[in-house]
């Protein structure tokens, strides 16, 4: 079995008692990071080395960034989303995981932190997030051309459908919930992915981020913006998926929540 957890830690250094105690309660084979916050350099790799953790990232001070934790040997494929070579966010990160005896399979992850877009009449930050979920869109398709077991996962920034909503009038203004947003994820899905917690929990409210502000957390006043995503070959082996609440009960928690899928990998 495999588990491959997606959790946006919002400031690795701040989180990190948080992350490492969660590491160790939870201890996921991959775990995919989005919004460490901090330089390469900065990263405090030793204390998830020491829990057996191999560790890759792509970082930017104080914005963005992501990173890769994997037990089993990974290999860095791609540091930035394909597409824009412009483009300097932290955003993309993409590994193959050596999967080791029994099982001897390549594993390809990407931690993914797609941008917010809001306000939505920003001149730049929404065409900027329709731009990046195009790229996304055209790296994906190529990727599903290889046949291999694919997990795509992160802070999507797109909450699918208005089950994936608290409040649909309160987020009518939002970019994460704009029909050229749902249009982009519908694309993306009807490539071949499979969303991994609606693939075993088809319908029901289940969110993964709740805003700081408003008391949003005591009322589940959610969103679901952190999605795995699968490729055929890793929806086959889907045999769990779950979203752990237990990291936003803390002191200072992220405003984030892991979600994680176990595959008979």
């Amino acid at each position: 079995m495999l588990t491959v957890a997606s959790f946006n830690v919002n400031s690795l250094r701040v989180r990190m008692p948080h992350l490492t105690g969660w590491l160790k309660s939870a201890a996921p084979d991959v775990v995919l990071l989005q919004e460490i916050k901090c330089l390469d350099e900065e990263l405090p790799r030793m204390e998830i080395e020491s829990l057996g953790y191999q560790v890759s990232a792509v970082g930017m001070k104080a914005r963005h960034g992501v990173a890769l934790l994997s037990r089993a040997k990974h290999t860095v494929e791609l540091r930035a989303l394909p597409g824009d070579d412009t483009d300097e966010q932290a955003r993309y990160l993409e590994a193959v995981i050596h999967v080791p005896a029994p099982h001897d399979r390549p594993v390809r992850v990407a931690t993914i932190y797609l941008p917010n877009g809001n306000p939505i009449d920003d001149a730049e930050k929404f065409p900027y997030k329709l731009r990046w979920m195009d790229r996304l869109i055209r790296h994906a398709r190529e990727l599903l051309k290889r046949e291999e077991i694919v997990v795509l996962g992160g802070d999507f920034n797109v909450c699918p459908t208005d089950e994936d909503v608290f409040d649909v009038h309160a987020m009518a203004n939002d970019a994460l919930c704009q029909v050229e947003t749902r249009q982009r994820w519908r694309e993306f899905v009807n490539l071949g992915y499979v969303d991994a917690l609606r693939a075993l929990h088809p319908s029901g409210r289940h969110y993964t981020f709740w805003d700081y502000q408003a008391m949003r957390w005591p009322r589940n006043e959610g969103l679901r913006i952190d999605h795995l995503m699968l490729s055929p070959q890793a929806a086959d082996l889907l045999e769990a998926v779950g979203i752990d609440k237990e990291p936003r009960k803390l002191e200072r928690p992220s405003d984030h929540t892991p979600v994680w899928v176990r595959l008979a990998a």
